[in-house]
């Protein structure tokens, strides 16, 4: 009995410190100390795996924790070892956010192939309802497609970075400030999550002539580096003015119900010092800070107007946002909560996904940024979203080699130099997170220009005057033309290479005709041939004009009357006419040179209006007749003229009615 109850004692024991660990291990999780977390449940998952009889949903919970701890740490391999596990054992019972970072992972290792499959199942789980699949499984742009981007960037390793974090430039005069861990534990800026070194605090460096390298780093300000994280900053157009990202910290570092300390905004003025430092005074807080959640890494727009942001505040879309603010004029703003600043807005679906949109850089032309939730090569990607009148365009990714399998953001850019500053932690850097500078390679402008033909698919025949319609591939129309008298077109507007565009013919008597293109991946002229078809058979365009060709209609010598063979034909004007509510005609008789021109033209006159009531009896409305004329041998089709011998086949030709098409 005391064997029995000492081993329940021991039994007991095992499982409060088992319970003890995990609870230790999500206690450090939540407060994002993830290395350390790490190595709890991997610990705990060694436990649980050695019993036979597991609790699946406890296990299942477990290895998701485990991976989540690396993956926030950015340590691509073992999150991708760990979500291997929860897949291969739960899998397709996962939850589908799991999918995505399991995704993700395996981004993160250059597997990108597989990645596709499971970003496809991702898009699978969630029935397409997650904004983040149609972003990832863009039908028309691939992960290949970003691979296949022409180069665009040559990058530069800094020699100023260490084997810390180095991070968040900006420039400064003729300077660069950016912020570093070389001298200083825990908490990891970029994806708010603790790392293991030192604290980070801001400092300057004089940039060389081609702004290619960092030198004679010193302390940015005493008065705004503190005993706790400082990082990202902006400045004001005046550079008098400066933003930057801080711990809550006040004194004493606060922290929110769950132990996290969360990111602040603060601003600083200018104030020149006696030494060598910049001297900042007023530091304050910004009015849109909070106790519950993080606002940090700042950018000003270049007339001061705007401060962008990101934020988990609540609205956001997704893990992190980027939000913009009004900076007023005289702390102007009928809202006292926020004085000085406009209301939080969301910049939303079109930047923002339900991943981490990171580290804004607004220029006048676009605005960078860094996503984990737009289609990338893995983790953090920096994306360009240009800037049309007051909105921003779908995300472009920036390609390779500056963006790589890890994290790649706060980029920064002089687009007057095409030259810049980005960060990654790829493994071929110096450190953790290292600074590179880089040069935009200037791509020669590749346009194309759209042109082409449109002919009858049934006869062959180029179409004159159809209306050819130029759109993008939403939809938006860009230009309108005509085709001249040999069927051809050409637009006005050019588009660039391996663009996708549609051209639609349309003509009144024909079916629309549209077709989607591609242009070429080279500069010059892409081609677009339309075949076109009239809207019924019995409808042919001849000379441009649209007409109504049934069988020769017969009359009795020097008679005007519809005799039966005649109504025959006639009635197939009717039928279509009555198929074609709109259309209105013109009838108009001819006959051959034979007899008198006074003669022929009174016999087609009868002939033409006879016809027109023949019509007009079968139920069509007289004013869709425009009118019916005859023209006797004035408008003769061949040589047959008065002294010329010719066959009766050839008179025949002469002796027609024609119905023209005047509208549908």
């Amino acid at each position: 009995m005391k064997k029995i109850i000492t081993i329940i004692t021991l039994s007991a024991i095992s499982f409060s410190f088992a319970q003890s660990r995990t609870k230790k291990a999500d206690r450090l999780f939540d407060r994002m100390w993830y290395k350390e977390s790490a190595v709890l449940y991997e610990q705990e998952v060694s436990r649980i795996t050695s019993k036979e009889n597991k609790n699946e949903a406890s296990y299942s919970k477990l290895l998701e924790r485990t991976g989540d701890a690396y993956f926030f740490n950015t340590d691509m391999e073992n999150a991708l070892k760990w979500y291997d596990v929860l897949i291969s054992d739960f899998y397709p019972d996962v939850n589908s956010e799991y999918i995505f970072r399991y995704a993700h992972a395996l981004e993160g290792v250059g597997k990108y192939k597989e990645a596709k499959r499971w970003m496809k199942a991702f898009s699978k789980a969630t029935e397409n309802k997650d904004d983040r699949s149609p972003k990832l499984n863009q039908k028309d742009v691939t992960v290949d497609d970003i691979l296949d981007l022409e180069p665009r960037f040559t990058l530069k390793n800094v020699s100023t970075n260490t084997k810390y974090s180095d991070f968040g430039p900006m420039y400064y005069k003729d300077q660069l400030v950016y912020s570093s861990a070389v001298d200083s534990s825990n908490f990891h800026t970029r994806i708010y999550h603790w790392n293991e070194q030192p604290f980070l605090n801001m400092y300057i460096g004089n940039l060389n002539k081609i702004e290619s390298d960092v030198k004679l780093i010193s302390e940015f300000s005493k008065d705004l580096n503190t005993r706790y994280h400082e990082a990202t900053l902006a400045f004001s157009p005046d550079e008098t003015k400066v933003y930057f990202t801080r711990n809550n910290y006040d004194g004493d570092l606060h922290r929110d119900d769950k132990g996290t300390n969360h990111l602040k905004l603060y601003s600083a003025e200018l104030r020149k010092g006696e030494d060598t430092l910049l001297t900042w005074q007023n530091v304050k807080e910004l009015p849109f800070n909070s106790e519950n959640y993080s606002v940090g890494h700042p950018s000003v727009s270049s007339d001061g107007k705007l401060l962008y942001f990101v934020s988990d505040m609540p609205g956001s879309i997704g893990e992190t946002d980027i939000f913009v603010v009004d900076i007023l004029e005289n702390n102007k703003n009928q809202d006292s909560t926020f004085i000085g600043y406009s209301k939080p807005r969301n910049l939303g679906y079109k930047v923002n996904t339900a991943g981490r949109e990171m580290f804004p850089f607004i220029t006048d032309n676009a605005l960078y940024f860094a996503s984990d939730g737009h289609l990338g090569l893995g983790a953090l990607d920096v994306y360009e979203s240009k800037i049309s009148e007051t909105n921003f365009q779908t995300p472009i990714n920036l390609g390779a080699p500056l963006n790589s399998e890890l994290d790649d953001f706060g980029l920064i850019l002089n687009e007057e130099k095409n030259r810049g500053f980005v960060c990654s932690n790829r493994l071929t850097g110096k450190g953790d997170d290292d600074i590179y500078s880089f040069i935009r390679l200037e791509i020669p402008i590749c346009e194309q220009v759209i042109k082409g033909s449109v002919s009858n698919t049934i006869t062959g025949e180029r179409i004159s005057g159809m209306k050819m319609i130029l759109f993008t591939e939403d939809g938006t129309q860009l230009e309108t033309t005509l085709t001249d008298l040999s069927g051809a077109y050409q637009f006005s507007e050019v588009l660039n290479c391996g663009t996708k565009f549609k051209v639609e013919g349309v003509k009144p008597g024909y079916a629309p005709k549209g077709k989607v293109v591609v242009t070429l991946n080279e500069k010059g002229e892409t081609i677009v041939a339309l075949g076109v078809e009239t809207l019924n058979p019995l409808i042919v365009e001849e000379n441009g004009d649209l007409k109504i060709k049934i069988g020769i209609i017969y009359f009795d010598l020097d008679k005007s009357f519809i005799r039966n063979d005649a109504s025959i034909e006639l009635n197939k004007i009717v039928m279509l006419m009555a198929q074609y509510p709109n259309m209105v005609i013109k009838i108009e008789s001819h006959t051959d040179s034979r007899n008198t021109h006074e003669y022929n033209e009174s016999l087609s006159d009868r002939r033409a209006k006879s016809t027109r009531d023949y019509i007009v009896s079968q139920g069509i409305k007289a004013n869709r007749l425009e009118s019916a004329i005859g023209y006797g041998e004035s408008q003769l089709i061949n040589k047959c003229k008065d002294g010329v011998s010719c066959s009766e086949s050839e008179h025949q030709l002469n002796r027609r009615s024609e119905f023209i098409i005047i509208k549908m």
